[in-house]
């Protein structure tokens, strides 16, 4: 797909790696970005970015009703970019389940509540993508952050069998899949991160080149090389971590 005149809309682009997409499309030439979140107070930086193609949208992507709303107002949208997401730490054994329900409501329901209602939007015009924001943990876990390994593999999941439900309707489905990245998400954690910037810049230019499953950065790429080669040893490795 062509980002260049393309109208797109970002869930979670008031930071990190939202923020550097919006960034990176409207330097690729788009024509609109739809720049969502939570709390649309919270978007100013974001459309001060460009106050003419950035227009602000208030949205949960746990809630479908705000969804449907959505789709009233976004109507030329042909690239969905969900990146809304969150991460909270725990034992798989410890951890709550209003955690767990959380976490599953954004990161899994709220990108596949988003396709739903947006796959008949881009059919209309005449096709376009969706990508998925999902994580190199979604392939192999870390036993810290357990409930985010499992709702972001179960978007990986999510996100092979709505490529198959729209091939025939014009739209491409990428997975994108970064190792750390410095955003707040991963505040105070030690280790090697790459920064948003390079993020969005290597999805956007996976976007182009028609790539399924988009790896942005040396750390992930550096690791699915490993894990085809022996994912089991991955996951001993990630075990430890």
């Amino acid at each position: 797909m062509k980002i260049q005149n393309a109208t797109a809309l970002v869930t979670g682009a008031n930071r990190g790696i939202g923020l550097a997409i919006v960034k990176t499309l409207l330097e690729a030439g788009v024509k609109k970005v739809y720049a969502t979140a939570r709390n649309i107070n919270n978007l100013e930086t974001v459309t001060a970015l460009d106050t003419s193609r950035v227009i602000p949208l208030q949205l949960d992507v746990t809630n479908q009703e705000i969804i449907n709303g959505i789709t009233k107002q976004a109507t030329d949208v042909n690239l969905l970019i969900n990146n809304a997401g969150i991460l909270e730490f725990g034992d798989i054994l410890e951890i709550p389940n209003e955690t767990i329900s959380k976490q599953f409501e954004t990161n899994f329901y709220g990108s596949l509540n988003m396709a739903r209602a947006f796959v008949p939007v881009i059919e209309s015009n005449n096709g376009g993508a969706i990508v998925n924001i999902l994580t190199l943990v979604a392939l192999a876990s870390m036993p810290g952050i357990s409930v985010y390994n499992a709702s972001k593999a179960a978007a990986w999941s999510m996100t092979q069998s709505l490529r198959a439900s729209v091939a025939a309707k014009g739209i491409a489905v990428h997975g994108v899949f970064p190792g750390a990245v410095d955003t707040d998400m991963l505040a105070g954690v030690d280790m090697a991160k790459t920064s948003p910037a390079d993020i969005g810049a290597a999805i956007v230019s996976g976007i182009e080149a028609d790539q399924e499953d988009i790896f942005p950065d040396s750390m992930s790429s550096q690791f699915y090389t490993a894990w085809k080669q022996d994912h089991k040893a991955v996951e001993k490795q990630f075990a430890t971590m």
